[in-house]
């Protein structure tokens, strides 16, 4: 396989919601490709944050589908497409925890490379409320209006105002509803990425580990997207040397050839500490 397979081509970035403002220069810097963004293809119809349309598998299997859609939709051979999650860790179940993926095809060489970014550096919220006073105190609370918020009667109905970013229309949407209910509004963040910088924040992140997954070649058949698929787990205890539940090595493989390798730590830790221990620290 040629040393740049990206470089010089044509990449369709699928997007409906501006993610070309964190992802079109990573791409075209580091990967040399030429970036066009989908004009008119609605990426909305594979699932929305608001409800309005569940999305169709998880989080990977969405985002091929709107990904592979929209290359056939516009014939293009290269592309990458994003989906994003909001949910929590099992140990952590209050803390939100906002993750993007970001997935390259490539057609041509039969590749598809992911790249991810996870952060509890999330604003998704939402609550009802009784007063403009309170609508506007949760609105201000994550972030508004830099971060756009949804109005609607309750959480799971279908009619709602997204989209809101000004103060004027914040109140204008949330006394309309409380007129025509008469009882309390359900004001939650906008998650879109145009709505939300704290996610085109972690969109960037995530666009910048599949370049450098895209930029990672296997050691025996040269293909890109040698990146790592599982860890082992197993780091040694400094103080006993009996093995914990951190991490001590990332496996990569090949997607074409299927060679695998054991590789270090990244931050080159070699033993772990001993309140990491659960026979030091039980």
């Amino acid at each position: 396989m040629k040393e740049d397979i990206f470089k010089g081509r044509t990449l369709l970035l699928v997007t409906k919601h501006g993610k070309e403002s964190v992802m079109k220069e990573i791409l075209e810097s580091e990967l040399g490709v030429n970036v066009v963004v989908s004009e008119d293809f609605d990426t909305d119809k594979f699932g929305t944050f608001s409800g309005e349309v569940k999305r169709d598998g998880n989080q990977l299997e969405a985002a091929r589908k709107k990904l592979l859609s929209g290359m056939k939709h516009y014939g293009a051979t290269l592309g990458v497409g994003s989906e994003g999650s909001f949910g929590s860790l099992p140990n952590n179940p209050l803390m939100p925890l906002n993750t993007e993926l970001v997935v390259l095809i490539d057609q041509d060489n039969n590749i598809e490379i992911k790249g991810h970014h996870s952060t509890f550096n999330t604003n998704s919220s939402g609550e009802s409320v009784s007063s403009y006073e309170e609508a506007l105190e949760f609105a201000e609370r994550i972030g508004f209006p830099l971060h756009g918020v949804i109005l609607r009667k309750t959480k799971d109905d279908k009619k709602m105002y997204k989209g809101i970013i000004s103060y004027d229309d914040l109140e204008k949407y949330f006394r309309q509803l409380q007129t025509w209910y008469r009882k309390k509004v359900y004001i939650e963040t906008d998650l879109r990425a145009h709505m939300n910088p704290k996610r085109m924040t972690a969109i960037g992140k995530a666009t910048s580990d599949l370049v450098k997954n895209s930029l990672s070649k296997c050691e025996k058949c040269f293909s890109p997207g040698f990146s790592a698929v599982d860890v082992k787990k197993g780091l040694v205890c400094q103080l006993c040397d009996l093995p914990t539940d951190l991490i001590s090595k990332y496996i990569f493989k090949c997607q074409k050839c299927a060679f695998t390798k054991l590789t270090d730590r990244p931050d080159a830790l070699l033993k772990a500490d001993a309140g990491d221990c659960a026979h030091c620290n039980p």
